[in-house]
């Protein structure tokens, strides 16, 4: 029996030339269906847990579709989304970009990621063409918090995820201190060096890719609910795993290593003297409560790209993530982000389900 095809055309060698975003992101014209239609060139990836695919590869794959259908010097200003269905990572997606607008300054795009011919996910872009805004103008932005540096590692050639991560130790999602005032920061780059000919538009898709990191996860992180409460929990995340080409067991081992190692920092940024023993953990333990994500999904999500030519996403950049509200089933998240020299490249919402575990579903699984 012939296995299922994931992209609608054989995948091409990996471009070493490339950062491995580049070649993640990668987009193949469907000429006989229309000049301004895409399909991913790589499979997808399905994080465990999740319910479909890395939100974040549909949002950068989107907007790298529109950026191929605007004039030179229009570069992405806004872009808001909505997540409709979960993207299945065995099947291809095809991007359908409709022309709204082109002005003298501005062009508008909508883009409609497809599967089985429903759309899975949908946004409307605005571009701006670079330097239309006149000579005089109003300027501010907001300043970089005093977050220390990223530390200066080597680079990881780990190719199964595009960008690493570097938290410097400035959370206070497990102190105690009122739920909307708690953050999230961390340190974050992509892999290898984008290049020449990817372009302002591949730091700009490396960037949308980026923003949908763990992003409603901050409000399970400010409630200290842990993503992975019970080794039933780890199980139903494992069981997510469609697409055997996802992660191998040493990936999986990995990833679920890492998980374990941010909760248990968490858990030790709790503690008075930043340690933590064996009873020390049974303390804490004790003293959480028994909730436990039941679902935890985006609806939507929307970027504003700042200064489209003010940073590079093969450098380090930080995002600092607050929840200002949780309520009726959904949390909001904003997002802002910084380059390394402090220059505010972009600001990001999200909204998403953030349903807890309840007593009868619980009851109900156990039977």
């Amino acid at each position: 029996m012939a296995s299922k095809r994931v992209t609608m055309f054989d995948p091409p060698p990996l471009d070493d030339s490339k950062a491995p975003i580049e070649n993640v992101l990668e987009l193949t014209p469907i000429l006989d269906i229309g000049p301004d239609v895409f399909t991913n060139t790589r499979p997808l990836w399905h994080p465990p847990g999740a319910r479909g695919v890395y939100g974040g590869s549909v949002i950068a794959q989107c907007l790298s579709a529109a950026q191929r259908t605007v004039p030179d010097q229009f570069f992405v200003h806004s872009m808001h989304c909505y997540f409709v269905l979960a993207g299945d990572s065995e099947l291809p997606i095809a991007y359908h970009v409709e022309r709204v607008r082109t002005g003298k300054s501005f062009a508008t795009r909508t883009v409609q990621a497809r599967q089985r011919g429903r759309p899975i996910f949908t946004t409307t872009l605005s571009f701006n063409r670079i330097n239309s805004g006149g000579k005089k103008r109003v300027e501010h932005s907001t300043r970089m918090p005093e977050i220390p540096p990223p530390k200066d590692l080597p680079a990881s050639r780990d190719s199964r995820s595009p960008f690493e991560v570097q938290n410097p130790g400035t959370d206070t999602a497990s102190k105690d201190i009122p739920i909307d005032k708690k953050r999230v920061d961390h340190w974050v780059r992509f892999r290898g060096h984008i290049s020449e000919l990817g372009g302002r538009q591949a730091h700009l898709a490396a960037l949308a890719y980026m923003t949908d990191n763990y992003f409603i996860g901050t409000v399970s992180r400010v409630h200290n609910i842990p993503r992975f409460s019970s080794p039933i929990a780890l199980q139903r995340a494992l069981k997510a795993l469609k697409n055997p080409s996802d992660l191998d067991s040493e990936g999986i081992s990995r990833y679920f290593e890492e998980l374990a190692e941010e909760e248990a920092s968490e858990i030790r940024a709790s503690t008075r003297d930043g340690t933590l023993t064996a009873n020390k953990l049974s303390s804490i333990i004790k003293r959480r409560d028994s909730r436990e994500i039941g679902m935890m999904v985006s609806l939507d999500h929307t970027i504003y790209f700042h200064d489209p030519l003010g940073f590079r996403s093969d450098d380090w950049l930080l995002c600092h993530m607050e929840s200002p509200w949780a309520g009726e089933g959904r949390g909001l998240v904003m997002q802002k982000i910084w380059s390394r020299d402090g220059v505010h490249v972009a600001t990001c919402v999200q909204e998403g389900v953030v349903r807890l575990q309840q007593d009868e579903e619980t009851r109900d699984s156990k039977l």
